[in-house]
């Protein structure tokens, strides 16, 4: 058995772009080289914490695993699955929230940020999502997530509810899952608002690099991208409260897989009519081949189908015994 086994997933609402590919997807495809098996899931039962339209709720599983296939990662070596195909998911997320504490929810903080002013009218799955989420990693035992810092809160629930599982009924059943640190990663901004992050929710289509885009359209919105009339700094100190011109020297870094001071050392004192173009190329060398294959993928919808049900199955095998070993250590029937 591998030395490791890591799980992580991405939820299934909204299309996926430039930084998502740097913060999970190329991630996704670079931990193949470690020893270690993974489980890479498309979270839809996250999704539906909020009113999700079922036509597009389902279009969207597809594409996010249209995405991980085209970002390389690759089904023989990585369990590719929509969650909600394992019911082991839904049952010992059961489970848990008799074990997790109410005081443990209370002090989850992405509850607060999205619920707002409005708790009262969130639903409950939205609340207690944590606890699914520690299902989610716990069911197939992993002993690694890759988690940004957002996400750190929700791994120590996780090895909460795994400690006080372990304590309550004198076993050691779960293991205490370990971040899986990647390195630093880079923050891909808005190209419109090097203040906001990128996100599919902005309104403006120029403000991102979506994955579906192809080799004109990633030119054309690097070319509008917002900068600032100054020439670029010769060192990293110099990016300091340029918000646009320090996220699009991060991204030119990230994607030629060099470091913000090797890009400063090439195009200091220049302007941006010198930088744009540059970027622009190393994006659509990096881009264009998996949007291509993207849209080849998305006009195959039946071998994405046929990908999502062999890591179902794959991961039913892992997740079935799990569940049925919980429920005889708990005393439940079956």
């Amino acid at each position: 058995m591998a030395t490791q086994r890591i799980l992580s997933g991405i939820q299934a609402s909204g299309s996926l772009h430039l930084g998502n590919y740097l913060g999970a997807l190329k991630k996704f495809a670079d931990m193949q080289a470690l020893d270690a098996e993974r489980y890479y899931m498309i979270a839809d039962l996250h999704a539906i914490t909020v009113w999700q339209d079922p036509a597009q709720l389902l279009s969207q599983t597809r594409e996010i695993a249209a995405c991980y296939l085209a970002a390389g990662v690759d089904p023989a070596k990585s369990v590719i699955f929509p969650q909600s195909a394992v019911p082991g998911h839904v049952e010992l997320g059961w489970l848990f929230n008799c074990v997790a504490r109410l005081g443990w929810l209370d002090r989850m903080t992405q509850f607060k940020d999205k619920a707002g002013k409005d708790k009262e009218r969130a639903s409950i799955g939205l609340y207690t999502y944590p606890v699914l989420q520690a299902a989610d990693i716990l069911l197939y035992k992993a002993t690694h997530v890759p988690v940004g810092e957002d996400q750190r809160q929700h791994l120590e629930l996780t090895r909460d509810v795994a400690k006080k599982f372990n304590h309550d009924y004198k076993v050691d059943y779960f293991p205490l899952p370990e971040t899986l640190y990647q390195g630093p990663g880079a923050r891909i901004m808005s190209l419109r608002d090097g203040t906001a992050k990128m996100s599919k929710s902005d309104p403006s289509d120029n403000s991102r690099i979506n994955l579906t885009d192809d080799a004109d359209t990633i030119a054309s919105k690097i070319k509008k991208a917002k900068s600032d009339a100054d020439a670029l700094p010769s060192e990293e100190a110099g990016l300091e409260g340029r918000a646009e011109a320090k996220n699009l020297v991060g991204i030119y870094a990230a994607l030629a897989g060099v470091s913000v001071t090797d890009v400063l050392a090439d195009f200091g004192g220049k302007g941006f009519g010198a930088f744009k173009p540059a970027l622009a190329e190393v994006v659509v060398d990096k881009m264009s081949p998996i949007s291509e294959r993207l849209r080849s993928l998305l006009n195959d919808p039946a071998e994405i189908d046929r990908v999502l049900r062999a890591g179902a199955d794959k991961a039913n095998e892992v997740a079935a015994p799990v569940v049925a070993e919980t429920k005889k250590i708990i005393g439940l029937w079956g």
